[in-house]
């Protein structure tokens, strides 16, 4: 897989100092050993993974791949330290193929993510001290290790960016090799160095230190038509392919006349790009994987099989040597006689002699024989079958030898074919877990975002009895609900506990009732700090809008998203916390979390939850297999809608509890 070159690293830089512009890290993760995917969440826009692979690449993925369940030491780590952080700044170290990022929360904390060589991903301290690598390593003049103080790489070369025409020549003169490896070898790359080269018009494999004034002139005005757009974010992302693939962040002239697909950035290329590789190496890697379990069984098939016929063999070439024995006994009688005979008054090297020149010599009998051994086992020749005697045995003792032979690889053929028949069904199990395994396989797939209804945004349910309920999801959702969203006539609620959000049930000029007010206290109560805290209840207060206000007294002071509420507050005393969840048609079909008397009013097919142990992205997989009939919603839909924290489903005793209450 092409890893990402500096030029590559700048034009991401540059990309995501605007697309992560005061996002907050929310979770970390490691799908893959070199592999990070932080998830942000931007002001306004919502969520943005972006994907770290040590040695190769960065950039924001539409094509988020499947995580562990149970998360490595890494990404844990960067939760504890990075959660609720705020992006400060993204840069590349010195047009280097290093990545910054850095965060602010009561301390600043760096993420260092080197991109060449083999790579790592380093979170340093304030003070520039390793906190965690990735990956542990020393070299001669730079440790990798927790609480070490960082080193850079050394510098090469130039930087292509703010190079001068004099720092070129001086290249160019100080080198002992071609043109085109001065420029590679110096930051430009192999690639860029070509490009500069094509460009200028000289000989690439001219001697360095013979270039000519003349060609210094080509070559810098080459280098600076090629890097002057990347000063200016003039990017013009692509994907090469036509048999050449290739992703880039710049028009090349070495790709004219090549196929190219362009995109709107280069996170968007960058991710088309390398998403599509990383699907194929899944695939492949649970492909061989499979491949040696089943061939595992394959072999022993074989083996098995081999085994089979050469009991088989055995049977057939026993019974034949046997019958042959008989049907010479004559021939094979005389033979053993004779050696009878020498044994009393020769040595066996001795008898071995005699049969040879008894054969020469062509004594009856002896042409049957064809070797005989130090041991006294004798070869005979029957009808072309070869056929070893004990010579201190009988012909009949000889013959029952081969019989028996035969009757033992008869009585192992019955069990090498219930062995055989067993290992068949082993692969057909292995086949048929293989193809369930196969299919199952997640190969990352695009997240296509939704054009979502401006209540979507929020926190949303229609009550039972027909009234549009919105709630704000944070600090700067709170603040719209309450003035953008908050007309004369509709009603206010707020949990009463700190980390609430502002509710809003639109009246569109009709009278609300109780049973809406209820309803929308159940919103206010669940979705606030009381279900991170594991409550079962919470006190929740509604109030008109006019009593609402961003204006503070002397000496206060509200925070955004938060508000002083003046005069009687009307309070929904013990709100259970509960929430249902499921699809239901309001302006078109779409999943609705809110309480189970307003969610049940608009569909049978719905999920309860209450606070509980269960992590929330697990018990969405589960809620999703329950409600998604007609797949019309994903994975993060569900996630989107969900309270923060951990859940459990509601069981029977609880939605009894609840009617109750209700």
């Amino acid at each position: 897989m092409k890893a990402m070159s500096n030029v590559d690293i700048y034009a991401i830089s540059s990309e995501l100092k605007r697309s992560l512009k005061d996002a907050r890290f929310q979770k970390a993760y490691q799908p893959g050993k070199d592999t990070v995917l932080i998830r942000f969440h931007v002001p306004g826009i919502g969520r943005k993974d972006v994907v770290f692979q040590a040695g190769l690449r960065v950039h924001i993925t539409q094509y988020p791949p499947q995580n562990p369940k149970v998360p490595p030491n890494f990404p844990m780590l960067l939760r504890k330290y990075l959660s609720g952080a705020t992006v400060s700044e993204v840069r590349q170290h010195h047009f280097d193929r290093i990545l910054e990022i850095e965060f602010q929360k009561e301390h600043r904390y760096t993420l260092i993510i080197e991109l060449f060589s083999k790579g790592n991903i380093i979170l340093l301290d304030e003070e520039g001290q390793i906190i965690l690598p990735l990956k542990r390593k020393l070299w001669q003049d730079r440790k990798i290790s927790s609480k070490e103080t960082y080193k850079y790489p050394p510098e090469r070369g130039v930087n292509p960016l703010h190079a001068t025409r004099d720092e070129i020549k001086e290249l160019f003169l100080s080198s002992d090799t071609d043109i085109i490896r001065t420029l590679a070898k110096s930051g430009f790359g192999g690639l860029y160095a070509e490009e500069i080269v094509l460009r200028a018009g000289v000989a690439k494999d001219k001697e360095a230190a013979s270039i000519s004034e003349e060609e210094v002139d080509s070559v810098y005005n080459a280098l600076r038509e090629v890097f002057d757009p990347l000063l200016k974010d003039q990017f013009h992302p692509q994907i090469i392919s036509d048999g050449k693939d290739d992703v880039l962040p710049l028009d090349l002239k070495m790709y004219e006349g090549y196929e190219k697909k362009s995109l709107p950035t280069f996170n968007e290329a960058a991710d088309e790009f390398y998403s599509s590789i990383v699907g194929e190496d899944i695939k492949k890697v649970q492909e061989d994987i499979w491949a040696a379990e089943v061939g595992k069984y394959e072999k022993r098939l074989r083996i098995q099989k081999e085994s089979l016929d050469k009991f088989e063999k055995t049977v057939v070439d026993s019974k034949i040597k046997g019958d042959l024995l008989y049907s010479h006994y004559q021939k094979v009688e005389s033979v053993l006689e004779i050696i009878l005979q020498a044994r009393e008054k020769y040595s066996w090297l001795e008898i071995i002699k005699i049969i040879k020149d008894a054969r020469k010599k062509k004594v009856k009998g002896t042409e049957i024989v064809e070797s005989i051994d130090k041991l006294g086992n004798i070869t005979l020749n029957l009808e072309g079958q070869r056929i070893v005697l004990d010579s201190h045995l009988s012909i009949p003792e000889n013959a029952e030898t081969y019989y028996n032979m035969g009757k033992k690889a008869k009585r192992k053929i019955k069990g090498v074919h219930i062995a055989i028949e067993k290992t068949m069904k082993e692969i057909e199990k292995a086949e048929s877990k293989r193809e369930v395994a196969l299919e199952q396989i997640r190969i990352p797939e695009k997240r296509v975002k939704k054009e979502l209804k401006w209540f979507e945004k929020l926190r949303w349910f229609v009550s039972s009895d027909g009234f549009l309920v919105v709630g704000g999801r944070d600090a700067a959702t709170n603040e719209s609900v309450v003035k953008k969203h908050m007309e004369g006539q509709d009603i206010y609620l707020h949990s009463d506990i700190h980390g609430a959000p502002s509710v809003v049930i639109k009246s569109e000029g009709k009278d609300i009732p109780k049973s809406t007010i209820n309803e929308a206290a159940g919103l206010a109560a669940s979705f606030s700090s009381a279900w991170t805290k594991g409550f079962s209840s919470q006190d929740v207060y509604w109030v008109h809008p006019e009593q609402v206000s961003k204006t503070p007294g002397s000496g206060e002071f509200v925070a955004k998203g938060a508000f002083i509420i003046r005069g009687t507050r009307n309070y929904v005393r013990g709100v259970p916390l509960f929430v249902a969840v499921g699809v239901v048609d309001y302006e078109g079909e779409r999943i609705m979390a809110g309480p189970v008397s307003a969610v049940s009013k608009y569909t049978d097919n719905y999920a309860v939850i209450k606070p509980g142990f269960t992590k929330k992205e697990d018990i969405s997989r589960k809620i999703l297999k329950q409600i998604n009939i007609d797949n019309i919603i994903t994975l993060d839909d569900v996630v989107r809608v969900l309270p923060s924290g951990k859940c459990d489903f509601a069981d029977d005793r609880d939605l009894r509890k609840l009617e109750i209450a209700y």
